[in-house]
């Protein structure tokens, strides 16, 4: 039976475990009774549930994430296996010394206050504790702890949205059409100008367009077919099933694609822009060698190959597309993502819409509102 006993002025907690294993557990000096019955209640609790485990048989919490992020690696791919490794080795100082049945809310919420003093982003610090969460979780398979205390820790504030947003638009370059046709014209290699123009007019991602097949162009309907991605070595299917899909293509991008499919060697797994043993090229030597030399030529500044992919983006919002169509070209889960990802780009007004609307109303009782804009454009067309 579970007792709180007193001995040479210390109160020692008596019960016996899930195994029928009888525990003794002294407390610190100057605990009080009460403080005593609350912590055996707590121990109680967990023989109930199968989940006390005698505190040296406890792992630090490094341990658990070391076993937990070995367990993971067979079941991810390789790039996301590293960002996992990379957060368990750069963002658990904090933890790290800690039994990991010690981890409780309280611990949690300070973590994430003295991370996001620390100033880091709310973007950052939701990716960390996705990874805090799931080694927590395979505590508790393990029966480290009895519950995953994250799940009712309160979650970073939304007043540090702001900044995260600004550090995404700080990141974010995007090429300027003049830029664009600039930084085009310093390519002469067919296969880099095919790659590059089709970076920038499909918004395909670097993993995509280096696993493009010439099966996945369909050149009657003028699209292409993102059904795999090339990353660190490997072929992988797309991460999400919105990720799959079909891009429109315009003509130029075409013209360009068939003239490069007349001078592209012919290769056993049919890439589009293989290397020259026929296999798929390395995407370092690429940037090297010819993307970023081609942007110095043209005078553009330094951008990342994945600006392209926000360049497209934003000439469909600035020529008005449908968010739902960006979604699904860009292969965002849902055009939520889209919005929080681009929403900085859209403009906050539009009087030609606010016309536009009136138009469609009055105009059939005979009004005729026009925009100052349309309103100079028909004082140009009657000038003689």
């Amino acid at each position: 039976m579970a007792k709180v006993c007193k001995r040479r002025g210390r109160y020692v907690l008596d019960f016996y475990d899930q195994h029928g294993e009888r525990q003794r557990i002294t407390m610190p000096e100057g605990t009080t009774k009460k403080e005593a019955d609350r912590e055996l209640d707590g121990y109680k609790d967990q023989v109930r549930k199968g989940a006390y485990v005698h505190d040296k048989r406890v792992p630090l919490f490094s341990e658990v994430a070391r076993d937990w992020i070995e367990y993971k690696r067979p079941k991810l791919r390789e790039s996301t296996w590293e960002v996992y490794e990379s957060h368990v080795r750069n963002h658990f100082h904090y933890l790290e010394g800690l039994k990991v049945n010690r981890i409780t809310i309280t611990t949690i919420e300070k973590y994430i206050t003295t991370r996001q003093l620390e100033g880091m982003t709310l973007g950052t610090l939701r990716k960390i504790l996705v990874t805090l969460g799931q080694i927590l979780s395979y505590a508790v398979r393990h029966k480290y702890l009895d519950h995953n205390p994250l799940r009712d820790a309160e979650r970073p504030r939304e007043q540090a949205k702001l900044q995260d947003d600004e550090q995404v638009c700080q990141d974010m370059k995007i090429l300027t059409p003049p830029q664009i046709t600039a930084f085009l014209a310093q390519i002469d290699h067919p296969k880099y100008r095919a790659l590059f123009m089709l970076a920038v007019f499909s918004g395909a991602r670097q993993g995509e367009l280096l696993g493009l097949r010439w099966g996945d162009v369909d050149w009657e309907s003028c699209q292409v077919t993102i059904q795999r991605t090339f990353n660190h070595g490997h072929l992988f299917s797309p991460k999400t099933q919105t990720s799959k899909r079909k891009i429109d293509l315009g003509p130029s991008v075409m013209r360009e694609l068939k003239k490069w499919r007349l001078a592209c060697p012919k290769t056993d797994i049919d890439l589009i822009f293989p290397n020259e043993a026929g296999n798929h090229i390395n995407n370092k030597n690429m940037l090297r060698r010819h993307f970023r030399p081609a942007l110095k030529a043209a005078g553009c500044p330094a951008v990342r190959f994945h600006d392209l992919r926000h360049t497209y983006a934003s000439l469909l919002i600035s020529h008005a597309e449908n968010i739902k169509y960006i979604q699904n070209q860009l292969g965002h889960a849902s055009p939520t993502i889209t919005l929080n990802v681009y929403a900085h780009l859209m403009k906050d007004r539009n009087p030609e819409a606010a016309c536009r609307l009136e138009n469609a109303i009055f105009g059939a009782t005979g009004h005729n509102l026009v925009t100052k804009q349309e309103k100079g454009k028909r004082l140009l067309a009657v000038t003689p």
